[in-house]
Protein backbone atom coordinates (compact mmCIF):
# COMPACT_ATOMS: atom_id res chain seq x y z
CA UNK A 1 0.00 0.00 0.00
CA UNK A 2 2.77 2.50 0.76
CA UNK A 3 4.25 1.62 -2.28
CA UNK A 4 0.89 2.76 -4.25
CA UNK A 5 0.86 5.80 -2.39
CA UNK A 6 4.27 6.67 -3.15
CA UNK A 7 3.03 5.90 -7.19
CA UNK A 8 -0.42 7.87 -6.89
CA UNK A 9 1.60 10.49 -5.40
CA UNK A 10 4.10 10.99 -7.90
CA UNK A 11 1.71 10.72 -10.37
CA UNK A 12 -0.18 13.89 -8.83
CA UNK A 13 3.16 16.01 -8.80
CA UNK A 14 4.24 15.24 -12.26
CA UNK A 15 0.42 16.12 -13.14
CA UNK A 16 0.57 19.36 -11.52
CA UNK A 17 3.96 19.78 -12.79
CA UNK A 18 2.97 19.59 -16.48
CA UNK A 19 -0.42 21.94 -15.77
CA UNK A 20 1.95 24.69 -14.44
CA UNK A 21 4.38 24.24 -17.35
CA UNK A 22 1.11 24.80 -19.61
CA UNK A 23 0.05 27.91 -17.53
CA UNK A 24 3.10 29.45 -17.62
CA UNK A 25 4.23 29.29 -21.36
CA UNK A 26 1.14 31.98 -21.94
CA UNK A 27 -0.38 29.52 -23.88
CA UNK A 28 -3.97 29.71 -22.11
CA UNK A 29 -4.05 33.49 -21.90
CA UNK A 30 -4.47 34.23 -25.54
CA UNK A 31 -5.67 38.11 -26.28
CA UNK A 32 -9.20 38.43 -27.24
CA UNK A 33 -9.72 42.17 -26.97
CA UNK A 34 -10.63 43.95 -30.36
CA UNK A 35 -9.50 47.50 -30.44
CA UNK A 36 -10.50 50.20 -32.80
CA UNK A 37 -9.14 53.40 -32.27
CA UNK A 38 -10.83 56.50 -34.17
CA UNK A 39 -9.64 60.27 -35.02
CA UNK A 40 -11.23 62.95 -36.00
CA UNK A 41 -10.41 64.67 -38.52
CA UNK A 42 -13.08 67.30 -39.27
CA UNK A 43 -12.74 71.07 -38.80
CA UNK A 44 -14.33 71.46 -35.28
CA UNK A 45 -12.09 69.09 -33.68
CA UNK A 46 -8.76 69.84 -35.51
CA UNK A 47 -9.20 73.58 -34.59
CA UNK A 48 -10.07 72.83 -30.82
CA UNK A 49 -7.09 73.22 -29.96
CA UNK A 50 -6.76 69.52 -28.89
CA UNK A 51 -4.40 68.39 -31.76
CA UNK A 52 -1.19 67.65 -30.15
CA UNK A 53 -2.06 66.90 -26.74
CA UNK A 54 -4.62 63.91 -27.81
CA UNK A 55 -2.03 63.06 -30.68
CA UNK A 56 0.82 62.82 -28.24
CA UNK A 57 -1.86 60.93 -25.73
CA UNK A 58 -3.01 58.37 -28.25
CA UNK A 59 0.63 57.15 -29.10
CA UNK A 60 1.36 56.38 -25.48
CA UNK A 61 -2.18 54.56 -24.99
CA UNK A 62 -1.07 52.61 -28.26
CA UNK A 63 2.46 51.90 -27.42
CA UNK A 64 1.07 50.99 -23.41
CA UNK A 65 -1.56 48.99 -25.14
CA UNK A 66 0.63 46.63 -27.63
CA UNK A 67 3.18 45.73 -25.21
CA UNK A 68 1.31 45.27 -22.52
CA UNK A 69 2.47 47.77 -20.00
CA UNK A 70 0.99 48.66 -16.57
CA UNK A 71 -1.54 45.58 -16.50
CA UNK A 72 -3.77 47.02 -19.82
CA UNK A 73 -4.93 44.69 -22.48
CA UNK A 74 -2.58 43.87 -24.88
CA UNK A 75 -5.51 43.81 -28.24
CA UNK A 76 -5.64 40.53 -30.57
CA UNK A 77 -6.62 43.03 -33.34
CA UNK A 78 -6.00 46.73 -33.43
CA UNK A 79 -7.25 49.17 -35.81
CA UNK A 80 -6.81 52.79 -36.32
CA UNK A 81 -9.08 54.88 -38.72
CA UNK A 82 -10.45 58.05 -38.72
CA UNK A 83 -13.56 59.90 -38.48
CA UNK A 84 -14.52 62.47 -41.06
CA UNK A 85 -14.93 63.07 -44.31
CA UNK A 86 -16.06 65.69 -47.37
CA UNK A 87 -19.35 63.84 -47.46
CA UNK A 88 -21.89 60.92 -45.19
CA UNK A 89 -20.76 57.58 -45.60
CA UNK A 90 -17.42 58.08 -46.59
CA UNK A 91 -15.50 54.73 -46.20
CA UNK A 92 -12.47 55.42 -44.05
CA UNK A 93 -9.10 53.26 -44.57
CA UNK A 94 -8.48 50.99 -41.16
CA UNK A 95 -4.31 50.81 -40.38
CA UNK A 96 -3.53 47.85 -38.81
CA UNK A 97 -1.65 46.72 -35.55
CA UNK A 98 1.63 46.09 -37.70
CA UNK A 99 1.80 50.24 -38.96
CA UNK A 100 2.21 50.80 -35.33
CA UNK A 101 4.11 47.28 -33.21
CA UNK A 102 7.67 47.15 -32.99
CA UNK A 103 7.65 50.91 -32.85
CA UNK A 104 8.80 53.71 -29.79
CA UNK A 105 6.18 56.00 -28.44
CA UNK A 106 7.92 58.87 -30.99
CA UNK A 107 8.17 56.73 -33.64
CA UNK A 108 4.13 56.17 -33.49
CA UNK A 109 3.58 59.97 -33.00
CA UNK A 110 5.25 60.95 -36.02
CA UNK A 111 3.30 58.06 -37.76
CA UNK A 112 -0.28 59.40 -36.10
CA UNK A 113 1.08 63.19 -37.13
CA UNK A 114 1.71 61.74 -40.72
CA UNK A 115 -2.02 59.64 -40.99
CA UNK A 116 -4.06 62.63 -39.87
CA UNK A 117 -2.05 65.61 -40.86
CA UNK A 118 -3.34 68.69 -39.65
CA UNK A 119 -4.40 71.37 -42.26
CA UNK A 120 -6.65 68.92 -44.06
CA UNK A 121 -9.73 69.36 -41.66
CA UNK A 122 -12.95 67.38 -43.39
CA UNK A 123 -16.24 69.41 -43.26
CA UNK A 124 -18.28 66.28 -41.84
CA UNK A 125 -18.57 64.09 -39.42
CA UNK A 126 -20.27 60.87 -39.65
CA UNK A 127 -20.22 58.78 -36.77
CA UNK A 128 -22.76 56.23 -38.15
CA UNK A 129 -20.49 55.29 -41.84
CA UNK A 130 -17.14 54.46 -39.19
CA UNK A 131 -19.30 52.40 -36.75
CA UNK A 132 -20.70 50.58 -39.76
CA UNK A 133 -16.80 49.81 -41.02
CA UNK A 134 -16.21 48.75 -37.33
CA UNK A 135 -19.03 46.46 -37.63
CA UNK A 136 -18.20 44.89 -41.23
CA UNK A 137 -14.31 44.69 -40.40
CA UNK A 138 -15.12 42.50 -37.25
CA UNK A 139 -17.53 39.79 -39.37
CA UNK A 140 -14.66 39.97 -42.12
CA UNK A 141 -12.05 39.68 -39.37
CA UNK A 142 -14.32 36.91 -37.86
CA UNK A 143 -13.68 38.49 -34.44
CA UNK A 144 -17.38 38.22 -33.42
CA UNK A 145 -18.01 37.39 -29.66
CA UNK A 146 -14.76 39.03 -28.90
CA UNK A 147 -14.43 41.93 -26.51
CA UNK A 148 -14.36 44.85 -28.79
CA UNK A 149 -13.10 48.61 -27.40
CA UNK A 150 -13.51 51.89 -29.59
CA UNK A 151 -11.82 54.46 -28.41
CA UNK A 152 -13.07 57.59 -30.20
CA UNK A 153 -11.16 61.24 -29.97
CA UNK A 154 -13.60 63.45 -31.12
CA UNK A 155 -15.65 66.78 -29.79
CA UNK A 156 -18.78 64.26 -30.10
CA UNK A 157 -20.59 66.48 -32.27
CA UNK A 158 -22.40 65.17 -35.22
CA UNK A 159 -23.02 67.29 -38.26
CA UNK A 160 -26.75 66.33 -38.16
CA UNK A 161 -29.44 69.03 -36.75
CA UNK A 162 -33.51 68.48 -36.48
CA UNK A 163 -35.16 71.26 -35.22
CA UNK A 164 -31.84 73.76 -35.11
CA UNK A 165 -30.37 71.49 -32.69
CA UNK A 166 -28.08 68.77 -32.51
CA UNK A 167 -29.28 65.44 -33.22
CA UNK A 168 -27.64 63.11 -31.04
CA UNK A 169 -30.13 59.91 -31.65
CA UNK A 170 -29.06 60.70 -35.08
CA UNK A 171 -25.70 58.52 -33.86
CA UNK A 172 -26.63 54.69 -34.68
CA UNK A 173 -25.00 51.94 -32.73
CA UNK A 174 -27.10 49.33 -34.02
CA UNK A 175 -24.53 47.74 -35.97
CA UNK A 176 -22.30 47.13 -33.05
CA UNK A 177 -25.17 45.88 -30.69
CA UNK A 178 -24.73 42.11 -32.35
CA UNK A 179 -21.13 41.88 -32.08
CA UNK A 180 -20.33 40.93 -28.58
CA UNK A 181 -21.44 40.93 -25.08
CA UNK A 182 -18.93 43.41 -24.03
CA UNK A 183 -18.59 46.20 -26.67
CA UNK A 184 -17.55 49.46 -24.74
CA UNK A 185 -17.47 52.80 -26.49
CA UNK A 186 -15.10 55.49 -25.10
CA UNK A 187 -15.38 59.19 -26.24
CA UNK A 188 -12.45 61.10 -25.35
CA UNK A 189 -11.79 65.06 -25.69
CA UNK A 190 -15.37 65.89 -25.33
CA UNK A 191 -17.16 68.35 -23.03
CA UNK A 192 -19.33 67.83 -19.81
CA UNK A 193 -22.45 68.70 -22.32
CA UNK A 194 -21.89 66.58 -25.45
CA UNK A 195 -20.76 63.46 -22.95
CA UNK A 196 -23.98 63.81 -21.05
CA UNK A 197 -25.71 63.49 -24.29
CA UNK A 198 -24.03 60.35 -25.50
CA UNK A 199 -24.77 58.39 -22.16
CA UNK A 200 -28.26 59.53 -22.08
CA UNK A 201 -29.73 60.24 -25.45
CA UNK A 202 -28.32 57.76 -27.84
CA UNK A 203 -29.94 54.94 -28.28
CA UNK A 204 -28.35 51.70 -27.56
CA UNK A 205 -28.93 48.51 -26.32
CA UNK A 206 -25.87 46.28 -25.03
CA UNK A 207 -23.14 49.09 -25.74
CA UNK A 208 -21.38 50.82 -23.19
CA UNK A 209 -20.37 54.28 -23.55
CA UNK A 210 -17.79 56.20 -21.40
CA UNK A 211 -16.92 59.79 -21.92
CA UNK A 212 -14.22 61.83 -20.80
CA UNK A 213 -13.86 65.51 -20.83
CA UNK A 214 -11.01 67.56 -22.68
CA UNK A 215 -10.27 69.53 -19.69
CA UNK A 216 -9.51 65.75 -17.95
CA UNK A 217 -7.75 64.33 -20.84
CA UNK A 218 -5.38 67.19 -20.95
CA UNK A 219 -4.18 66.08 -17.70
CA UNK A 220 -2.56 62.92 -18.72
CA UNK A 221 0.75 65.03 -19.66
CA UNK A 222 1.30 66.95 -16.20
CA UNK A 223 4.97 65.98 -15.30
CA UNK A 224 3.09 64.29 -11.62
CA UNK A 225 1.60 62.27 -13.96
CA UNK A 226 4.07 61.18 -17.08
CA UNK A 227 7.28 62.69 -16.17
CA UNK A 228 9.42 63.03 -19.03
CA UNK A 229 12.17 61.83 -17.12
CA UNK A 230 11.27 58.27 -17.07
CA UNK A 231 11.43 55.73 -19.81
CA UNK A 232 7.66 55.09 -20.77
CA UNK A 233 8.18 51.51 -19.07
CA UNK A 234 8.52 52.88 -16.05
CA UNK A 235 5.51 55.50 -16.42
CA UNK A 236 3.18 53.80 -13.01
CA UNK A 237 1.20 56.72 -12.76
CA UNK A 238 0.16 57.12 -16.43
CA UNK A 239 -0.63 53.88 -16.59
CA UNK A 240 -2.87 54.14 -13.13
CA UNK A 241 -4.59 57.69 -14.78
CA UNK A 242 -5.61 55.50 -18.02
CA UNK A 243 -6.89 52.93 -16.29
CA UNK A 244 -8.94 55.17 -14.07
CA UNK A 245 -10.21 57.54 -16.65
CA UNK A 246 -10.07 56.11 -20.26
CA UNK A 247 -10.16 52.32 -19.86
CA UNK A 248 -12.61 52.38 -16.96
CA UNK A 249 -14.82 49.32 -16.60
CA UNK A 250 -18.13 51.00 -17.51
CA UNK A 251 -21.73 49.42 -16.83
CA UNK A 252 -23.78 48.39 -19.41
CA UNK A 253 -27.38 51.07 -19.51
CA UNK A 254 -30.45 50.49 -22.35
CA UNK A 255 -31.27 53.79 -24.09
CA UNK A 256 -34.43 54.05 -26.01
Amino acid sequence: MQNLSKIFLGILTAAVFIAGCGLGDGSAEKPRLSLFVAFDISGSFMKSGHYENSIDFLARYLYAHLNGLGGLEVPNALFVSSIGGASANEPKTFYPRQLFENKSVDEIAQKLREVFPKGTENPYTDYNAFFEQVAMTVRNRKLVLRPVSIVMVSDGIPDVKKEGRTDFRSIALKPLEGLARNITLRLLYTNAEVGKNWQTKVPRSRVKVWTQDAEVMTTWSDPKIYSAEKPVEEQERFFSWVKDNVDFGVSARRVD
